[in-house]
């Protein structure tokens, strides 16, 4: 049991919730808000807003919900066995195709590093290599996967703190008002054309709430933590993006593959600037073996809820799901092949969009589950009315975001998530058994096996 000497504050909490957000979403931002000009800044205040409802909602969430599985716990309360396994699928798809575009930017800015040009081929073959390296460094357990990105994470950190703090010193505004809208695109296309963007740089708000068991007054820290932390990570992202715009020259930022890097050559010179982008590759590898880890517990928890084939759930003695992790990166290693594009950044972006479609199923379904979730927790009918508007709101921001994200990416989005429902119809039988023979119809042990 956590003695509360040992449990953590409201400060230890957000900090570390921060830090997690913030991994390597951010470091090919720059270029793509350059292609749609400063006007993003916008984008950013409407996905800060949209952030901190469905990190509020979610923090409700952690607090009042008994079930366990995250997500698929949540959205059980109203969706039952069948929103638990989608809510699993789509997350755990999302953060496969995630991970694919990590692993680009990682070669984007080794591409910088060492000033070498790759064709699509082999961008997709060194994407693959960084892919498998991550992986099999996971074969020795948890315990080393933590210590390294603890230490890696800093790639970004530093970089990313140190453009907000002393990048104002080349700030032109000249510049960044000449690139407010340099393709004259009508308003609310420009918004919409960045917001998947930024939101992609907030997904993993959501594991933000952190067992209450390991936190101080939960009650009052968790939500207080979980804003703090996202509204903190906001004014980091706005500041950082926005400063960049205004050192680098909109067309030349537009068309980098390693954004921060390119800010710091300005501000100081080239070997500066390739120092930074290889800090980022190293942050970018980091962040992938924590992530490639994470992937394959999801995949774990949910074979052991039987959602998924039990060959997800097998360990070693280090506790790592090798079998899980070599399934899954084969996976990743076609969509590699399957996403191929002569522009780095459009194959990233293409992985980024369809990550954020498949990553909002969840969190929609979450949404539309808190008023059940939270009556049955006994919270007071003031607290029921705020945090449901709130989520409305949440939901709200999720579906203009999933159609921010194109038709492309709304269309695969939604024939995987059909997929999903497919999938459930065949293991449906090990959860929810019916005599449809009876008017009254009531749930029947079936005893079948996967």
């Amino acid at each position: 049991m956590t003695t509360k000497s040992n449990k953590m504050g409201v400060g230890q909490l957000t900090i570390i919730t921060m830090v997690n957000m913030m991994g390597s979403g951010i470091i090919m931002l720059p270029t793509k808000l350059a292609q749609v000009g400063t006007i993003s800044i916008v984008s950013w205040l409407v996905t800060a807003l949209g952030s901190c409802a469905l990190a509020y909602a979610f923090a409700q969430c952690g607090m009042f919900s008994k079930k366990t599985g995250g997500m698929g716990g949540y959205s059980e309360y109203s969706f039952g066995k069948s929103g638990n396994f989608l809510a699993n699928y789509t997350y755990a798809l999302s953060l496969l195709i995630a991970n694919v575009a990590i692993a680009i930017s990682a070669v984007g800015y080794a591409v910088e590093v060492l000033n070498v040009n790759l064709s699509p081929v082999q961008t997709a073959m060194w994407t693959i290599v960084v892919l498998w390296i991550t992986t099999i460094l996971n074969f020795w357990g948890a315990r080393i996967t933590g210590n390294i990105s603890g230490v890696t994470v800093w790639g970004v950190i530093i970089p990313v703190v140190g453009v907000c703090i002393i990048g104002w010193f080349w700030f032109s505004g000249k510049m960044y008002v000449d690139s407010w809208n340099p393709h004259h695109t009508p308003i609310f296309e420009a918004i919409s054309a960045s917001i998947s963007m930024t939101l992609w740089s907030f997904l993993g708000l959501e594991s933000a709430c952190a067992n209450s068991d390991a936190v101080d007054q939960p009650e009052k820290n968790i939500p207080i933590a979980v804003l703090g932390a996202t509204i903190g990570a906001a004014i980091i992202y706005i500041i950082s993006t926005n400063v960049i715009a205004g050192i680098v020259p909109n067309m030349e930022l537009a068309k980098s593959s390693a954004p921060f890097g390119l800010a710091f050559a300005y501000m100081f010179n080239p070997i500066t600037g390739k120092i930074i982008m290889a800090l980022m590759v190293i942050a970018c590898i980091g962040s992938l073996l924590g992530w490639q880890f994470t992937i394959a517990q999801v995949f774990k928890a949910s074979a052991e809820e039987g959602y998924f084939p039990a060959f997800f759930k097998k360990v070693t003695s280090k506790d790592a799901p090798i079998i899980g992790m070599i399934v899954l990166t084969i996976i990743q290693t076609l969509l590699s092949l399957m996403t191929i594009s002569p522009n780095l950044y459009a194959q990233f972006n293409v992985l980024v969009n369809l990550a954020v479609v498949t990553n909002l199923v969840p969190y929609l379904l979450s949404m539309a589950a808190l008023t059940v979730l939270l009556k049955l927790g006994n919270a007071s009918v003031s607290k029921v009315k705020i945090t449901t508007g709130v989520a409305f709101i949440g939901s709200l921001y999720s579906l203009y975001a999933m159609y921010a994200s194109g038709e492309e990416a709304m269309f695969y989005g939604s024939l995987v998530t059909f997929i999903g429902w497919t999938l459930y119809g065949f293991i449906s039988p090990r959860f929810d058994c019916k005599d449809t023979s009876n008017a009254v119809t009531e749930n029947k042990n079936c005893n079948l096996d996967a």
